[in-house]
């Protein structure tokens, strides 16, 4: 067995190796694909491993902690593995590695003629060292930093291939990003003059001492930066004229990834430095407009990425929900829905960019007909849509199950007006992905091009103006197997459930995580 010293020097392996990997791949430049593929497949398997061997041992042992270059929090760049950390890293992980499988079958860069195609692969992982530094960091400034990764990781990803949609995209992203991360660097401004550190260990001792009007400032500041970043409401306009614009991989890994960190950074700030305040009602109203505006959105899309695109924003009203309770069930129902989401959304918009490579479109007025002509890809979609809209016994049921028991717990009007508006919330999430599975794969084709899909199905070969247009074995296998991931919260829904409920109490208890960070042999 290895000792805990040898745990602790593994916490840096998600963060460093696909940085070491995508330098690698661009000093390869253009040559050798199946040893750029090889390499990224590799990188990301041998990180999900790690993950996992660290989710493990913090739970078992407590949080480990790592200090670069040997300098001490709060000096020094510190990384922290958790219970909450390690869970979200470890599904993190497997969807990057989904996506990559995803990417590299799809022939991805073989299809952007136009494309620097030496640049998909790097770019990908640096977003991918960019999430996990936000997952494990132990300080602000390398939170920010872990943000700017992403921003540069993600801004070539969005705009690969150089449209003139894809660069509009990447435009509105990149200045929603760059946004945020002055508010960001504004709150870290007044945190540090006011506290003399940005370590969060250091940050939770010292804000207690603080003046609330100064608290109250860092906690909205941070709020905003955050919450601009999970695209959560009325800050989410972005999010649907940004994502469905970007290749099926990426705005896959956007959809489930990107808005998480949002999310995640949240939990970590209220949970650690804010554990208690005014605040809680004010995202409790947050939460409900995010809720009933993205699925209002999601309802009335024609095009079958901008409907995901607002249900994306829609259920982060559910994580929001949880974390405003401030207790341990909705801290925990927040953790679960937060898992069970990056599978599922990930899922769907890699569904969605087969039914785009299939037929040229992901418009349902011009879909139809799909579920004769491409069964696999109908099934693919409709089971996570399902788990999306919380049909039981599936993930999504289960942690909305623990969000409503947890607003019940709490009583109040308002809890319990965010209990019924998620319920609401689900039905409508529901009317949404049925009408777009029913109209592009249930009834008749609409389009001359998605017709000769269908007919390409019954071909005899013979007709030279029947094209076929295939989709490569690993395609659909790399999706199927996210969505079984998707389905085994089901199965293993006692164990994980238990986890987020000893992430939750462990980030409410605040102390473990401290003593990990401040009273660490030197």
């Amino acid at each position: 067995m290895i000792g805990a010293s040898g745990l602790e020097s593994l916490v840096c392996v998600p963060v460093l190796l696909p940085l070491l990997a995508a330098g690698v791949k661009l000093a390869i430049g253009g040559r050798l694909r199946g040893l750029q593929s090889l390499i990224s497949v590799v990188t990301l398997g041998v990180s999900l491993a790690v993950s996992v061997v660290l989710m493990v041992a913090a739970d078992t042992q407590g949080p480990l902690v790592t200090e670069l270059g040997g300098w001490p929090a709060p000096i020094g760049i510190t990384l922290v593995a958790d219970r909450l950390s390690t869970l979200v890293l470890v599904v993190s992980s497997a969807v990057t590695l989904c996506v990559m499988v995803y990417s590299v079958a799809n022939a991805y860069d073989d299809q952007e003629h136009d494309a620097p195609m030496a640049i998909f692969h790097p770019a990908f992982l640096v977003m991918v060292a960019g999430v996990a530094d936000a997952f494990l960091t132990g300080d602000l400034f390398n939170l920010f930093v872990a943000f700017e990764l992403l921003l540069s990781g993600s801004y070539v990803l969005l705009t690969f291939g150089g449209t003139e949609f894809r660069i509009r995209a990447g435009a509105t992203y990149t200045l929603m990003a760059l946004a945020s991360s002055m508010l960001f660097l504004i709150a870290l401004a007044v945190t540090y003059g006011a506290t003399g550190t940005l370590s969060l260990a250091q940050l939770a001792e010292r804000f207690a001492t603080l003046p609330e009007q100064v608290q109250l400032l860092v906690e909205l500041t941070l709020l905003l930066a955050f919450a601009i970043k999970a695209a959560i409401f009325p800050m989410s306009a972005w999010l649907p004229d940004s994502y469905p614009t970007a290749p099926a991989p990426a705005t896959a890994v956007f959809a489930g990834l990107l808005t998480k960190v949002g999310v995640y950074s949240i939990i970590r700030l209220e949970a650690l430095l804010f554990p208690v305040g005014p605040v809680s009602t004010l995202l409790m109203w947050v939460a409900l407009a995010t809720m009933v505006a993205g699925v209002l959105g999601a309802v009335a899309q024609t095009d079958m990425k901008r409907m995901l695109s607002f249900t994306l924003v829609s259920h982060i009203g559910y994580m929001v929900f949880g974390v405003a309770l401030s207790t341990v069930a909705g801290l925990a129902g927040a953790v679960f829905y937060v898992v069970h989401h990056i599978t599922v959304q990930t899922s769907l918009f890699l569904v969605a960019g087969m039914v785009e490579r299939r037929t040229g479109t992901t418009s349902v007025t011009r879909l139809g007909g799909l579920m004769r002509a491409t069964p696999l890809i109908a099934v693919l979609f409709f089971v996570p849509a399902m788990n999306l809209s919380g049909i039981p016994p599936m993930s999504g049921f289960l942690g909305k199950l623990m969000l409503v028991q947890a607003g019940l717990a709490t009583g109040g009007w308002l809890p319990v007006t965010l209990v019924v508006a998620g319920l609401a919330t689900s039905l409508l999430t529901l009317y949404a992905v049925a009408k777009t599975w029913g109209k592009a794969f249930w009834r008749t084709p609409q389009s001359e091009q998605v017709g000769r899909v269908l007919e390409s199905e019954e071909a005899t070969g013979e007709d030279p103006t029947v094209t076929t247009i295939s989709l490569p074995a690993p395609l659909p296998l790399s999706v199927a197997a996210l969505i079984v991931l998707g389905l085994s919260f089901t199965v293993l829904a006692g164990p994980l459930t238990a986890l987020a409920e000893r992430a939750a109490g462990e980030l409410l208890a605040r102390e473990p995580y401290m003593s990990a960070v401040l009273e660490r042999p030197r």
